[in-house]
């Protein structure tokens, strides 16, 4: 048995699980759970129109690993609409099965675990794969909090120098899970410079690029990696790579469709890696992939949703909790009242109310704490939750009154 395995740590949902353990939700209150970032959106009939269309040819062969260049030449397309950015889809893109398995398999590829020290940087709270990835692959992980006084953006400039001297991979999210922060050029600029020093690569995951709330025009949606490289004069990409999904973007987590793109010599190694891997894409798969990424009209439909529940439920819960509409993505990362935190032995606030919330209101959210680790005697997820307005409008409005009832009615313990 491999005993790096030992080192992963459950998974936030199994930690969720254990601790409503023995709760008997209240009956006279449907469930509505906004606990797991799962879009619930409909998925665009035309997409799967498209997907059953293949099935009569895309079953026959196998697939290679690199894709169908028509998938490869629609992603490209979009990001040059998205971004404005110009790659080789032969040499600087690849196809990948979500970018959940892609976050993963390339930190196997990157890195070095024979050196000394080898360390994966990336932010805390972040997306659990960071951390599994890094330890599967014999690196150390550094966790980097955020900063709740800057919209929770990642305070990169506190891991100290002996750090990024032997950091070789560095994982940043934007708009980012669970807090929807998004990095300004500014801030990759100095990611980019420390790079440059360090010789470590940037993996940016970007998979919830696309839920925003300003306008539809290109000035409102959020800066990319590629184009923030771009625009630094950092054509080549260099020791970067993007990762980007359809999951969010068109409502199919189901279809575990995304792709990688960026440094053309990473790409060749991470195609080498998935070659053995066995990760290849089906037809069937591509056919509607190429569907979806060749439209927008179904995206910013979804992207309306988002706006329209953002824009109720929002003002509702800052009533009673310590929120604010994020930079982007369909998560709110709020504050619960400190009262919380006496009211179950042995829980933390973000865990009390959970908790609670469940039991009388028949509402599920997930504990902050689940989404960090703990440095120093601080864990910067503690006493907040992450809400994930992933159902339909009436619903997650319906579960924003119960909170402020909730809330409202909770006293303080003797």
């Amino acid at each position: 048995m491999n005993p790096k395995l030992s080192l992963l740590q459950p998974y936030p949902f199994e930690r969720l699980r254990q601790l409503f353990a023995g709760v008997t939700p209240n009956p006279a209150f449907s469930p509505i759970s906004l606990g797991i970032g799962e879009p619930r959106h409909a998925a665009p009939a035309f997409l799967k129109a498209a997907l059953a269309g293949a099935l009569d040819s895309g079953l026959s062969n196998y697939p290679a690993t690199a894709g169908e260049p028509a998938l490869r030449q629609a992603c490209a397309d979009w990001l040059q609409r998205r971004y404005r950015v110009l790659l080789d889809p032969n040499r600087q893109l690849l196809p990948v099965n979500g970018t959940r398995e892609a976050l993963f398999a390339v930190a196997q590829t990157v890195i070095d675990s024979a050196r000394p020290g080898a360390t994966v940087v990336f932010p805390n709270p972040f997306y659990q794969i960071y951390e599994g990835a890094a330890l599967l692959a014999g690196a150390q992980p550094f966790y980097v909090a955020s900063d709740p006084a800057r919209r929770f953006a990642t305070a990169w400039e506190r891991v100290p120098a002996a750090v990024w001297a032997r950091t070789q991979l560095l994982y940043a999210c934007s708009p980012g899970n669970p807090t929807g922060a998004v990095m300004p050029l500014s801030e990759w600029a100095d990611l980019f410079d420390l790079s440059d020093r360090h010789g470590f690569v940037i993996a940016s995951d970007e998979c919830y690029s696309e839920i925003y709330f300003g306008t539809d025009d290109a000035g409102a949606a959020p800066l990319g990696a590629l184009q923030a490289a771009q625009q630094l004069g950092r054509s080549d990409f260099k020791n970067l790579l993007t990762f980007s999904s359809l999951s969010k973007r068109s409502n199919v987590p189901g279809l575990r469709s995304g792709f990688v793109a960026g440094d053309a010599a990473l790409i060749q190694a991470f195609l080498l890696y998935r070659t053995y891997h066995g990760s290849a894409m089906s037809p069937v798969v591509q056919a509607a992939s190429r569907a979806a990424w060749g439209d927008e009209a179904h995206v910013q439909d979804n992207r309306r949703l988002y706006r329209e529940k953002f824009s109720q439920v929002t003002p509702l819960l800052a009533q009673v909790l310590d929120v604010a509409l994020p930079d982007a993505s369909f998560y709110l990362w709020a504050g619960v009242p400190a009262l919380f935190a006496a009211r179950w032995p042995g829980l933390s606030a973000d865990e009390a109310f959970a908790r609670d919330l469940l039991a009388q209101y028949n509402v599920t959210v997930l504990p902050g704490s689940y989404l960090a680790r703990e440095v120093d005697g601080h864990n910067p997820g503690r006493g907040r939750v992450r809400m994930a307005l992933v159902a339909h409008p009436a619903e997650c409005l319906q579960a924003a009154g119960r909170i402020v009832r909730f809330c409202e009615s909770a006293a303080p313990l003797n």
